[in-house]
């Protein structure tokens, strides 16, 4: 097929004026693809994704420079327009998705008007057909009340659907070229297979080219024809995407596939891509954490004292001394609510909090520097956890001096043991924030958690916005100074797959409320409860097909056809979205608490036989495709 998008030896650099002078980024980069093929470029940060994805606009971000090669797209050769010119087919010929909805879009308008801006300023058609075209978007893209949902604010729709609505303004112009980079990597499983299959719909619809950025090659190996897999800003490997995933050449990428295998904690196996050895089992003393009957949330109290926005409801928690326990679910579900009740950032409502038997003040003025120190808080974002003012020395230097009064050359030997602990150069305590990597920042915000020497270590989705490769890497750490320090962990994730080989034992929230737990040996095979099967089989695989075939689950399509969890105290909360319901039971009786031999525990009206022997086929189902 002819090329319809042609790169050729594309060189990106950074200005002579940069601090140790120009550096390139990207070398000398070639590909091609034909009219209506989906190109991947896959890689870990910093190898120069963005930065070719925004060459392919005609831009380069502050301080670089397009330094040489063609960008051709159609008849447009992009190195020869001018800033005007460029402007004129940016939003309308090519078209960019970012990766963070929510920082795109202007809370003070209505979604339809952002939707159409770009290509009602620039006169492409009159508004009540611009209108028409983004209501026949939305329906592509499976949004619910495609025809009243424009007129609802960005604050007013989840995360996924507003991911959705980016595309549609992105294509709502008829583009030649679609760039999306990293639009799922923020989002949990079930919301990202909606968004890809809503993506690869209207691109197959609409016949469009695309260029599709991401680290995750099960994503890939769903949506994209051909790939391009970078390293440092040097093309490694390209290819169709069932020739590079099968029978990848290069070693890189090789190493890419196997940084994508869940993380395994039996060391020595031999298709483990990180090698974890179990903790010290925690000591049969009492638990190191305790929570009975909480219940929290946002806002104003009720007469009950419930806020107006309870989310979690009744929680029971425990946990031991050096014992990691993982909490998945979707966005909503809790997670991050439980991370800051315990933290007492988040004042619980009801309930009780104990930490080594003594009670837990629920708010974080009331408690003393001791139960601060005891209790650390590692936030997803460090971006926005790192004060972007103060050198790496200074962030770790501060909790030294507050709850060890370390100063002067003690805390600048401490300092440097951190970051020997967190596999990071002593060279880099001079840096501030934006000098570093997404996972170097990763690393120095446990580094700066670490400093307090605390008995409980709260990571909130510490994993979720880094690639494969470094996410891998720092899960791996965490393991390691679980060994090392005896720490006990609250791993907060939705990534199911990862988060029950790292962990001891797991919680599953849905609505806020626990619908399974135990042992982690308990959630490798069925019986699970509904929502944690979904959970565990909308998880990527490395198969081409499989979106076609998880994506018509009966488990997935009464999920997203459900309006949401239910209300009513004591329910299941998940019966709304439950396939698998009993009218006239669910509905209106509490589930019991199921146990087994295995060490699950299931709030669910159905007998756990049943609902493994129902899962297993289903599960079947799936694999064969």
């Amino acid at each position: 097929m002819d090329a319809f998008v042609e790169v050729r030896g594309l060189r990106v650099v950074t200005d002579e004026s940069a601090p140790g002078g120009a550096t390139t980024l990207v070398h000398d980069v070639s590909f091609t693809i034909p009219r209506g093929e989906v190109l991947a470029l896959i890689g870990e940060s910093g190898s120069g994704k963005t930065t070719i994805a925004l060459a392919l606009l005609g831009h380069a971000r502050r301080g670089c420079r397009i330094a040489a090669g063609e960008v051709r797209i159609g008849d447009l050769d992009l190195r020869t327009l001018g800033p005007r010119e460029l402007e004129a087919v940016r939003g309308t010929r090519i078209a960019y998705v970012a990766q963070s909805a929510a920082a795109g879009f202007n809370p003070a308008h209505t979604l339809m008007d952002q939707v159409i801006e770009s290509a009602r300023l620039r006169g492409l058609a009159p508004r009540p057909e611009l209108e028409r075209r983004a209501v026949a978007l939305f329906r592509s893209m499976s949004l619910p009340d495609p025809e009243n949902i424009g007129r609802r604010y960005p604050h007013q729709v989840s995360g996924g659907q507003l991911q959705r609505i980016m595309a549609a303004m992105a294509l709502v112009a008829d583009p030649d070229l679609v760039i999306f980079d990293e639009p799922t990597t923020a989002l949990d499983v079930t919301t990202q297979i909606e968004v890809l299959r809503a993506i690869r719909h209207v691109l197959r619809e609409h016949g469009t080219t695309a260029v599709y950025v991401s680290h995750d090659l099960a994503l890939v190996a769903q949506l994209a024809d051909r790939v391009v897999v970078l390293q440092g800003g040097v093309a490694r490997e390209s290819g169709t995407a069932a020739e590079v995933l099968a029978t990848p050449r290069d070693a890189y990428t090789q190493s890419l596939l196997a940084a994508h295998k869940p993380v395994r904690r039996e060391t020595g196996a031999a298709d483990a891509a990180i090698a974890i050895a179990a903790a010290p089992a925690a000591t049969a003393s009492p638990p190191l954490l305790r929570l009975r009957g909480i219940s929290a949330g946002y806002g104003p109290r009720d007469r009950d004292g419930l806020p107006r926005a309870t989310v979690l409801r009744d929680l029971d928690l425990e946990i031991g001394r050096g014992a990691t326990l993982g909490v998945i679910g979707e966005s909503g579900s809790g997670k991050s609510t439980l991370a800051r009740v315990i933290s007492g950032l988040v004042p619980a409502a009801r309930g009780t909090l104990e930490l080594d038997g003594a009670p837990l003040a629920p708010a974080l003025e009331d408690r003393g520097r001791e139960e601060f120190r005891r209790i650390q808080l590692v936030f997803q974002d460090a971006d926005t956890s790192l004060n972007p003012a103060h050198s790496v020395d200074r962030l770790l230097s501060r909790p030294l001096a507050l709850y060890h009064d370390q100063r002067g050359a003690s805390a600048r030997a401490e300092v440097a043991r951190l970051l020997d602990l967190v596999r990071l150069p002593a060279a880099l305590a001079t840096r501030l924030p934006r000098e570093l990597s997404g996972g170097q920042k990763q690393r120095v915000s446990l580094a700066r958690a670490l400093a307090a020497r605390p008995d409980l270590l709260l990571c909130d989705e510490v994993t979720a916005s880094l690639d494969t490769v470094v996410g891998a890497a720092i899960l791996e750490l965490l393991a390691s100074l679980r060994r090392e320090l005896g720490l006990a962990m609250i791993f907060i994730s939705h990534d199911i797959a990862n988060t029950r080989e790292i962990c001891d034992s797991l919680l599953v929230l849905y609505g806020g409320r626990r619908v399974q737990g135990g042992d982690r040996e308990g959630l490798r095979a069925p019986p699970f409860h509904p929502y944690t099967d979904l959970l565990v089989t909308s998880v990527p695989r490395m198969q081409r097909g499989w979106l076609d075939a998880v994506a018509l689950r009966p488990a997935l399509l009464a999920a997203q056809a459900a309006d949401g969890p239910a209300a009513a105290p004591g329910l299941c909360p998940f019966v709304s979205r439950c396939a698998a319901r009993i009218a006239g039971t669910c509905d209106r009786e509490p589930p019991p608490l199921r146990r087994d031999a295995a060490g699950r525990e299931v709030a669910c009206h159905l007998e756990l036989d049943r609902l493994a022997a129902q899962q297993a086929a289903e599960l079947a189902r799936v694999e064969a495709g």
